[in-house]
C-alpha cells in the first residue's frame, strides 16, 4: 500500500522501464535458438560490458556450469551488464535469466517495439528465473539486453542468460540439449476442484509441460502448477515434463491425489457479503482526511486498519493507535467504533506489513508468534481477522502454517484477506499465490493492487497496460485461471491519484472491469474465456483518500458491487 511517508523502492521500476512479467507460456519451437554469447559466463565477462567496473565472474553461487556473474551496485551506480544481440526482424523472442540476490532487474531495449523489463524483489536466498517476452522491429537486427540491480543494494548474480527465438545470425550459445526428466514431482493441498502439485527444478529446462492422465493441461515456467477445474472426491494421476527450445523431456513419476468432497466454503468465514467493498482505513495522517472508523462509509463491507508494527520477537506484531495523529481518536472510541461496525454487518481486521512493513515469518517459532500476536489483537480490539499485506516478500510455508495456526485459534468466523503487488501473483509458483493457494480453504478474499506496476502479462500471454480495463481483466484471469475461487478473487485501485504513485483508473474502469469479469460486458480488447459471477468484488486505498475526493470511489464502485449478480 502508498503509505505516502516514504518513498516505495519499487516505484523506481518507472525508471528501469515498464514491467512485463512472463504469465503461463508455451514453450519455444524447436528451430529456435539462445541468440546471447557467453550466456553462462563460462568465459569471464566476453562478450558483456558492465558499468563502473562492477561486474565479475564467481564460481559460487552458481546456477549451472562452472560460472556466474556477480555485480556490485553502488550508491550512484545500478551494476549493469549488457550484451548487444543479433536479432531477426518482426520476430518474437524469450528473454530470461537466473538470478539470485534483491532488485535484480532483467530487460531489453532497442527492440524496435516495446522495450521490456522484469524485476524481483528478491530471490529468497536461491536463484530464481526471470522471464520476459518482446517482439522485433520492421528493421530491427540487434537488440540490448541487461541485467542490473538497484542503487545502495547488495551485490546480485545472474547466469544462464537465454534470448530465445529464431537465429539472428551468429547461431545458438550454447546449442541447447533436450533436458531431463523432472523428479520430486509430489501432490500438495487439494480442494474440490483442484490439485496443487510441485516438483524439482530442471537445470536448462524454461519451461514445464502438465500432463493430467497422459493428456498435457497446463505450461507453466516454475517448478509448481495448480490443475483446476476437477470434481469432487476423485483420483487424478499427474506427470510433468520439463521443456527448452531443444524438445521436451520424457514424462515424470506418476503422483496420484484425490479432491476433497463439495461443500466446503472456498470463501472464509465472517460477516462477508457475496459481494464485497475492501477499504484500508490510515492509522496516520499523511495528508489525506483524518477518519475514525465511524467515519468510513456504509458502502465499505471489510475495513483493513492499517498497519500493524513488527515487534523485537520473531514474526510478532503490535499495534498502536495513532491518538495524536488522528485527533485525540481514544483507544475506548476506536473499540466502540469497531464494536458499531460489527452491529452494522461489517469487518474489521488488521492489516499486516504495508509498504514498509519488514515482519518476517521464516520459521516454526515465528509463525506461532505470527500466531498468537495476531490473535491477541483481535481479541484486544474486536478485529474479525487479518489482512496480508507484506510488499518485500514472504516465505510461502510458514505464512501458511502461521494463518492455519490462527484459523485454528479463531475459528470459522475468521476473516482473511491479502493485498499482493501484481508482479507477486504473475504465476501459482510465486511465494504469495502459493500462500494463497495454500489456505484456500480459510482465505476470504485476494484483493491484488492494480498499481505502482507498469505494463504486464495477462493470462494470454500478451502485455497489458497499466490502467485500462484490459489490465484490471486479464490479470485477474491468472488468478481465476491459477487456482482461486472467483469469490476469492478482488480488484484494488486507488481511491484516487494521490493514492498511489501510478496505476489510478476511474470508478467507471473498475465498474467495467468487474461487469467483464462477471457477465462478459463492458470489456476492452481481452476477454475472458468464462464469466465468474461469483467474483467477491473490489478494494481501495484508503478510505482515507476517498473521503479527500468527497467519497467519488466508494459512491461509483460500492453500490456497483453490491449489484453483481
Amino acid at each position: 500500500m502508498n503509505r505516502a511517508r516514504h518513498a516505495r523502492l519499487a516505484l523506481a521500476v518507472a525508471a528501469a522501464g515498464a514491467l512485463s512479467i512472463a504469465g503461463l507460456s508455451g514453450t519455444a519451437q524447436a528451430a529456435d535458438v539462445n541468440n546471447a554469447k557467453n550466456a553462462g559466463f563460462e568465459s569471464g565477462l566476453a562478450n558483456w560490458t558492465c558499468t563502473a567496473g562492477s561486474g565479475a565472474t564467481v564460481s559460487s553461487p552458481v546456477h549451472d556450469g562452472t560460472a556466474a556473474l556477480k555485480a556490485t551496485p553502488s550508491g550512484s551506480d545500478t551494476a549493469q551488464c549488457a550484451q548487444t544481440v543479433a536479432v531477426k526482424p518482426n520476430s518474437t523472442y524469450t528473454l530470461s535469466a537466473w538470478v539470485q540476490g534483491s532488485y535484480v532487474y532483467l530487460g531489453a531495449s532497442g527492440t524496435g517495439t516495446t522495450d521490456v523489463s522484469t524485476w524481483t524483489p528478491g530471490t529468497g536466498g536461491g536463484y530464481g528465473r526471470l522471464s520476459t517476452t518482446f517482439k522485433t522491429g520492421a528493421s530491427t537486427t540487434s537488440v540490448q539486453i541487461y541485467t542490473h540491480g538497484w542503487y545502495g543494494q547488495p551485490a546480485y548474480y545472474a547466469d544462464d542468460i537465454s534470448v530465445d527465438g529464431p537465429d539472428g545470425g551468429g547461431g545458438g550459445d550454447p546449442a541447447p540439449t533436450v533436458p531431463a526428466a523432472p523428479g520430486g514431482l509430489a501432490a500438495g493441498s487439494v480442494s474440490s476442484s483442484s490439485v496443487n502439485l510441485s516438483w524439482s527444478a530442471v537445470s536448462n529446462a524454461t519451461g514445464y509441460n502438465v500432463y493430467q492422465g497422459g493428456t498435457k493441461v497446463q505450461s507453466v515456467t516454475g517448478s509448481s502448477a495448480t490443475v483446476t477445474g476437477l470434481s469432487a472426491s476423485t483420483s487424478y494421476q499427474f506427470q510433468v515434463t520439463a521443456t527448452n527450445s531443444a524438445g521436451e523431456s520424457p514424462k515424470s513419476a506418476a503422483v496420484t491425489a484425490t479432491t476433497s468432497a463439495s461443500g466446503g466454503n472456498p470463501g472464509g468465514g465472517g460477516n462477508v457479503p457475496k459481494h464485497a467493498v475492501t477499504g484500508y482505513w490510515q492509522n496516520f495522517n499523511n495528508g489525506a482526511t483524518v477518519q475514525k472508523i465511524s467515519d468510513v462509509p456504509a458502502n465499505y463491507d471489510i475495513i483493513a486498519v492499517a498497519f500493524a508494527d513488527a515487534t523485537t520477537t520473531p514474526g510478532a506484531v503490535s499495534f498502536t493507535l495513532d491518538t495524536n495523529g488522528l485527533g485525540g481518536y481514544t483507544v475506548d472510541q476506536f473499540k466502540a467504533d469497531i464494536a458499531a461496525k460489527h452491529a452494522a454487518g461489517k469487518s474489521v481486521i488488521i492489516s499486516i506489513g504495508g509498504q514498509n512493513g519488514t515482519i518476517s515469518v521464516s520459521d516454526s517459532t515465528s509463525a506461532n508468534n505470527f500466531a498468537t500476536s495476531v490473535y491477541s489483537l483481535m481479541q484486544t480490539y474486536g478485529f474479525d481477522g487479518v489482512d496480508i499485506d507484506l510488499e518485500n516478500g514472504l516465505n510461502s510455508t510458514y505464512m501458511t502454517q502461521a494463518l492455519k495456526s490462527l484459523a485454528s485459534k479463531a475459528g470459522s468466523k475468521l476473516v482473511i484477506t491479502m493485498a499482493p503487488q501484481t508482479i507477486d501473483m504473475q504465476s501459482p509458483s510465486n511465494e504469495y499465490f502459493r500462500t494463497a493457494l495454500n489456505i484456500k480453504d480459510i482465505l476470504t478474499v485476494v484483493n491484488m493492487q492494480y498499481y505502482n506496476s507498469g505494463s504486464m502479462n495477462g493470462c494470454d500471454g500478451n502485455v497489458y497496460a497499466q490502467g485500462t480495463v484490459d489490465f484490471l481483466t486479464a490479470l485477474a484471469c491468472i488468478q481465476l485461471q491459477g487456482g482461486l475461487d472467483p469469490s476469492q478473487v478482488g480488484l484494488g485501485l486507488p481511491a484516487s491519484t494521490s493514492g498511489a504513485g501510478s496505476g489510478y483508473v476511474s470508478p467507471s474502469v473498475v465498474n467495467a472491469a468487474l461487469d467483464c469479469l462477471t457477465k462478459g460486458t463492458s470489456c476492452g480488447s481481452f476477454k475472458p474465456s468464462k464469466t465468474y459471477p461469483t467474483l467477491r468484488g473490489a478494494m481501495t486505498w484508503s478510505t482515507n483518500w476517498d473521503a479527500k475526493s468527497g467519497n467519488a470511489w466508494s459512491n461509483a464502485v460500492g453500490p456497483h458491487v453490491h449489484a453483481l449478480p
